[in-house]
């Protein structure tokens, strides 16, 4: 199994300095993959242009939105363009954790709708489909810059409706967990892996995971304040997904090896803090 780490990016207290040190060592280090997480109405970096960043400050890691937003960016060929645009200033390293999103705010903040958004995030695929492939939009002719992956980057769906197993099985590279842990991950590879196979497709859908991490001698403090302040808006649930955070050496490598049980080919980690030494005591566990 890959290991990747998240950047800090969403996390308030986070300078645009922090996260671009963060890509830099973990591409170093030896990670897999950076992450990002997504949001409109919070205190976070914007998930595109981080990844852009993040691609010119580094050489080998994979760039990993996990997990993008699409309904409330609107148009479907634009966004195409931009996932393209990180792509090409990558060198081909992007992949695209995607899908329709649950915070109301975040629609009611740009203007879009959230009770169609499965039916805009349809059509924001189609367009994908057709500007990646190359068709003609005006009298210049295609949406550049040309996918440098055949077909566009892999599209890693999200999600746990009926919706988000279809899309995994008709143009998905895969599927993506949130963060709900193992058990979530658990139940949703094994869907995953189900329409896949009805489907008719060849090999297996890649599966990733996340998790958050806070090591050292403040890791509960940490990452009870952050994921309360990220997840308040769930209520009570917010406890739960601090309870989950992996606080010590010992928990996280205990992930690792359930999430490899589990088949999972990628693990992201998410720090509750942007501290630097968060990623270095994570890359000194030597699991990636």
């Amino acid at each position: 199994m890959d290991l990747g780490v998240g950047l800090p990016s969403t996390i308030p207290s986070a300078t645009g300095a922090d996260v671009l040190t963060w890509a830099r060592e973990a591409d170093t280090a030896g990670f897999a993959s950076v992450g990002t997480l997504d949001r409109v109405v919070y205190g976070n970096h914007e998930t595109i242009p981080t990844l852009a960043a993040a691609a010119a400050v580094t050489s080998r890691i994979r760039l990993t939105t996990a997990i993008l937003i699409a309904p409330f960016r609107g148009n479907g060929a634009l966004l195409a363009k931009q996932l393209a645009s990180v792509d090409s200033f990558a060198g081909g390293r992007l992949t695209v954790g995607i899908a329709v999103g649950g915070r109301p705010d975040d629609f009611s903040a740009t203007g879009a709708d959230f009770d169609g958004r499965g039916a805009a995030f349809d059509a924001q695929l189609a367009e994908f489909r057709d500007v990646w492939a190359g068709a003609s939009r005006g009298t210049a002719g295609p949406i550049g810059p040309s996918p440098v992956q055949p077909g566009g980057p892999p599209l890693l769906f999200g999600g746990m409706g009926v919706a988000a197993f279809r899309r995994v099985a008709s143009m998905g590279a895969g599927w993506i967990a949130g963060g709900g842990g193992l058990p979530m991950f658990t139940q949703g590879a094994e869907r995953a892996r189900r329409a896949w196979t009805e489907a008719g497709r060849d090999g297996a859908p890649r599966l990733a995971g996340l998790g958050y991490f806070a090591l050292g001698p403040d890791a509960s403090a940490l990452a009870s304040g952050y994921l309360h302040d990220y997840y308040g808006f769930l209520g009570d649930y917010a406890d739960q997904v601090a309870a989950g955070a992996l606080t010590s050496e010992n928990a996280v490598r205990q992930a690792v090896a359930e999430f490899t049980d589990a088949g999972c080919d990628e693990l992201i980690l998410f720090p509750c803090s942007p501290n630097l030494d968060q990623l270095h005591r994570l890359a000194d566990l030597g699991l990636g």
